[in-house]
């Protein structure tokens, strides 16, 4: 078994919630609810049989139910789709990446429909690290500039712009994004 870079293990290490209690500041879910504060950290990759639907300008971009949630502490889930279950001729490569401790290295993705364009509206994990093998053949958009539902509840996208997170009617935070979470 290979052994964990030192810098990966460091980057790994200064998270201070992982899921195992809630902080004082988190929101009691009722019966019907899940805190994102009981979701671990690393994350955790679940299958979802949920109608997910993503569209663009009135364009169908995604359907299917074969979404992967990414659980992880303090964030509502990414959904990852399936590239079988994508309109990949609406996507193009964009510049630049990023490297997640958990995922890995990630590639981004631009819609492109006519002379319309949304860049980096994507992400994917083409070569993720180990335990996220689920993601490789998958794709997660960012729900801010698009019409998103699971089992037809229109999404609210995490707050701040970076993270993708999918806010759905179950959740209850605060979530990471929100001010004041960048020390989380």
């Amino acid at each position: 078994m290979p052994t964990t870079p030192t810098w990966l293990e460091s980057a790994r290490a200064h998270w201070n919630w992982r899921g195992q209690s809630q902080p004082p500041f988190a929101i009691t879910p009722a019966p019907d609810q899940v805190s994102v504060w009981d979701f671990p950290r690393p994350p955790k990759l679940v299958a979802d049989t949920r109608e997910v639907v993503i569209a663009w300008n009135s364009v169908e971009v995604a359907r299917t139910r074969s979404a992967v949630m990414v659980l992880e502490t303090a964030h509502p889930p990414s959904f990852y789709l399936p590239w079988r279950d994508v309109n990949r001729a609406l996507l193009q490569p964009a510049r630049g990446s990023s490297f997640c401790e958990w995922k890995g290295p990630a590639s981004y993705w631009s819609l492109v429909n006519g002379g319309q364009s949304l860049p980096h509206v994507a992400w994917s994990y083409p070569q993720p690290l180990p335990g996220a093998e689920a993601l490789a053949d998958c794709v997660a958009f960012y729900p801010t500039h698009l019409e998103c539902t699971v089992n037809g509840e229109k999404v609210l996208a995490q707050p701040g712009g970076f993270y993708g997170g999918w806010i759905t009617p179950e959740l209850v935070g605060p979530f990471k994004g929100e001010p004041g979470t960048e020390g989380w």
